[in-house]
């Protein structure tokens, strides 16, 4: 369905509304700024609460819990009462969560950190898509949804190179008040640039009926293959951006921090670039189920092969060298970037299938399953990463993203 009011039904010129949605992607960039933050600092975080990497990684899945969790009542508000007044809130709680991380001294107030982290930024994605949903066509969504995420993944390239400066010439803590900085920004920015306007389609029904629609929609016939499927890829991606990438390029092929940083900016790059070219792309060939299908499939063999040139596994003994050199995780990292990039049409797809509506249900349904699969992704690979290594965290991570394919083919068949 395609029940999207135009820009000029509903009392916002072109003019206005692109700079709104600039302004509401900046939160989203923060959002992935700040929990992308332990990436690139967790050795010296978990050195300064006394306790060891891997525990204070699993300790990062309470930031996605508390995501995924705030997705159905940050979904039915935004569809009840607007999107200004949910980002606005949204802003000022993450600013305050920001400071409380930034204050943390051991892992209970670290945990408390990163659980108001969790909530008060899970609307800075939905906040622009939804109103980009609202106010466009289905065809132009699919191309704003891909800027939308690209503007967002800027956030992790403030978070690797950049990151690492801040991080070893003033410490993990100053990553934090940086961004409070960028949050009050940003808060400002939303304040003055998005419009007032009342909820369209306004829902008059009570907050827990639609809080329960977000999960009825969620669990629909119609988005189940678009679930399975947004389970596993985000949480892939996150994962290894967000935690084991710093730690790989760190521990298993012996970069330094800043170097480590570098690769991982490369690596976001990537992200960034992606999603435009995928949604450009989409608008002119519009063919999304195949897209995403093949796109994900081809994530899965590149971690396979990033795995495999760890010390000791088959394609290091295949070139006969120790381990394989950074330039190859480079490589396949900027692939892995690229082909990721795939998910904002996981959004375009969910648009297709609701009416205006639903729509913000709809697309926090998406989202709440994107977060649940990227926390339960990050606890699962943690203790993987415990008992097994780095390598197998990569091959669990790939064989995530196949069966998530698989299952994405079967209940999106015809």
């Amino acid at each position: 369905m395609d029940g999207a009011v135009t820009t000029e039904e509903a009392g916002i010129g072109f003019r206005a509304l692109v700079f709104a949605l600039l302004a509401l992607a900046c939160g989203h960039m923060l959002s992935t700024l700040l929990r992308t933050i332990p990436a690139i600092s967790l050795d010296l975080m978990a050195s300064d609460f006394g306790t060891s990497p891997q525990a204070l990684a699993s300790l990062t899945s309470v930031y996605h819990f508390a995501f995924a969790a705030s997705q159905v009542p940050v979904g039915a508000a935004m569809d009840r009462f607007g999107v200004r007044p949910v980002a606005l809130s949204l802003l000022a709680g993450t600013v305050v969560g920001t400071v409380v991380s930034a204050l943390a001294t051991g892992p209970a107030s670290f945990v408390l950190g990163q659980l108001m982290l969790g909530v008060a930024t899970s609307g800075m994605l939905m906040c622009p898509m939804t109103l980009a949903a609202k106010q466009m066509s289905a065809a132009k969504f699919g191309l704003w949804s891909g800027l939308i995420l690209s503007i967002g993944n800027i956030g992790m390239l403030l978070s690797a190179s950049p990151l690492a400066f801040v991080v070893d010439q003033f410490g993990w803590r100053a990553g934090f008040w940086v961004s409070v900085g960028f949050g009050v920004a940003v808060l400002i920015a939303v304040f003055a640039l998005v419009p007032r306007q009342p909820a369209a389609h306004a829902d008059d029904s009570s907050p827990l009926h639609q809080m329960a629609e977000v999960l009825r929609l969620g669990l629909s016939r119609g988005l189940r293959g678009l679930i399975a499927l947004s389970l596993v890829s985000l949480g892939a991606s996150l994962a290894l951006r967000g935690l084991w990438g710093g730690p790989w390029l760190m521990d298993v092929k012996a970069l330094n921090r800043i170097e480590a940083g570098n690769v991982l900016g490369l690596f976001t790059l990537a992200m960034i670039v992606g999603p435009i070219c995928i949604g450009a792309f989409d608008r002119k060939f519009d063919h999304r189920r195949t897209m995403i299908a093949v796109c994900h499939a081809i994530a899965a063999l590149l971690l396979a092969l990033l795995a495999a040139g760890a010390p000791h596994f088959p394609v290091s003994d295949l070139f006969g060298v120790a381990v394989m050199p950074s330039q190859y995780d480079l490589v396949l990292l900027v692939l892995i970037g690229l082909a990721t990039s795939a998910q904002p049409l996981i959004f375009g797809m969910t648009r297709q299938l609701v009416d205006a509506q639903n729509t913000g249900k709809a697309l926090s349904a998406v989202n709440l399953a994107f977060f649940l699969g990227a926390a339960l992704m990050q606890s699962i690979t943690a203790g993987v990463a415990a008992l097994f290594g780095l390598a197998a965290v990569l091959l669990y991570m790939a064989g995530a993203l196949v069966i998530g394919v698989v299952l994405f083919l079967v209940f999106t068949k015809a």
